[in-house]
């Protein structure tokens, strides 16, 4: 995927190989493929308790570490990627998911992510990465081959300050810098790919402490 991502002869078979390994992140039932991902193994068993209150060695739960990953899929694939709104402002998630806070939730503590984890809505946050997940591929099979150099452009990069979809304190808004360094290709690679798999074993790791 890395070696091939930026090359224009193979912008068709970087982008396939981009939607099947998205596939992978995230349940069957948004793809609609026949195959068992990642995701489907997190949830197969998982109480409401478990995926609440049960924490990995980093104190983060399954459904912190669902929530944190979506959020930035959205956060980067729309307004970095595509220019445009995030899916979480659309539809008043926030309200829905009855989350508290709208950020990515990185400046939060470990006391902090269990009250957070208290509260959601799991079903309401499992439609909404569905949502952004879905939203990702249209935006993966619309680009073109010098979409995938295209470097983030600086007010994208304020507008997620403005819309406090990361909060602005040392312990979250270096990912402005973060994400000011990459292209297009490298919000895919990470954010969209690698950064789910981070957070799904990180979550995995939580079920298994919990048995």
């Amino acid at each position: 995927m890395r070696s091939i991502i930026r090359k224009e002869l193979f912008i068709d078979e970087a982008k396939t190989l981009a939607l099947q390994l998205h596939e992978m992140v995230y349940t069957s039932e948004m793809s609609g493929t026949n195959q068992r991902t990642f995701e489907d193994e997190l949830w197969e068993d998982l109480s409401e308790e478990t995926a609440r209150k049960a924490v990995n060695t980093k104190g983060r739960t399954v459904v912190y570490g669902i929530w944190h990953a979506t959020r930035i899929e959205d956060i980067t694939m729309n307004l970095l990627v595509a220019a445009d709104d995030q899916i979480f402002e659309k539809e008043n998630w926030a309200a829905r998911i009855n989350a508290s806070v709208k950020h990515t939730g990185n400046s939060l503590d470990k006391k902090e992510i269990l009250r957070f984890s208290e509260r959601i809505d799991i079903n309401e946050l499992r439609v909404y990465r569905m949502a952004v997940a879905r939203q990702s591929e249209n935006i993966i099979r619309r680009l073109k081959p010098e979409d995938m150099k295209r470097d983030v452009h600086q007010a994208n990069l304020q507008r997620i300050l403005n819309e406090q979809a990361v909060d602005d304190v040392p312990s979250a808004n270096w990912l402005i810098d973060f994400w000011g360094k990459k292209d297009v290709a490298g919000i895919i690679l990470m954010p969209c790919l690698r950064h789910q798999l981070v957070h799904l074993n990180e979550s995995m790791e939580a079920k298994r402490r919990k048995k």
